[in-house]
């Protein structure tokens, strides 16, 4: 589904990445910083934490309301709907520092997820700080899957955007779900 101009870009990019930015400490450090968001594990603890004290619960609801939106449109439909072979699949010679995946490669599911939380902190009341830590990580975390070789750089962004979308949307939803439960008790 994924035009053969946009592939041949990707790999333009990808290529670019390798053989001019690998080097033996970024090889160390970018495995560890992808591994933040494996099956989205840090992104989910850090909603359970904020879900579990009182002052940041609507923090944590925004955060695993975008979390589900990613999950079930993101990987459950979109990714399946396209079904693009990640690019270390489709050439010879890469050296991968992560082991193989068994899912298909757009949108970029890391990404997808950091972008959630990214999206969810700016809309949140909480100083900037953090939502410059957040921006940082999710921008982190998408490099990675470039530079490990396991996404095209239209998955990472295609990750980004929907990330930032289901983020934005977990933060309306819960809003108008506070709005109608308030309309209620009035």
């Amino acid at each position: 589904m994924i035009s053969d101009w946009i592939t041949s870009i990707d790999f333009s990019i990808l290529n670019w990445i390798r053989d001019n930015i690998y080097n033996d400490t970024l090889d160390w450090i970018v495995p560890k910083i992808t591994f933040l968001a494996d099956k989205g594990w840090f992104f989910i603890v850090i909603a359970i934490l904020l879900l579990l004290i009182k002052k940041t619960r609507k923090c944590g609801c925004c955060l695993a309301i975008s979390y589900s939106l990613g999950f079930i449109f993101g990987n459950m439909i979109i990714k399946k709907s396209f079904a693009r072979p990640r690019p270390y699949s489709q050439v010879g010679g890469v050296t991968l520092l992560v082991d193989k995946l068994s899912d298909y490669s757009f949108p970029s599911a890391h990404t997808m997820i950091a972008f959630e939380f990214f999206a969810v902190m700016l809309m949140m009341p909480i100083k900037w700080i953090y939502k410059v830590i957040a921006g940082i990580l999710a921008v982190a975390i998408a490099l990675s899957r470039l530079y490990l070789y396991v996404h095209f750089p239209s998955d990472v962004i295609a990750g980004a955007i929907l990330g930032f979308i289901f983020g934005i949307m977990g933060v309306r939803i819960l809003d108008m779900i506070m709005e109608e439960r308030k309309s209620r008790q009035s």
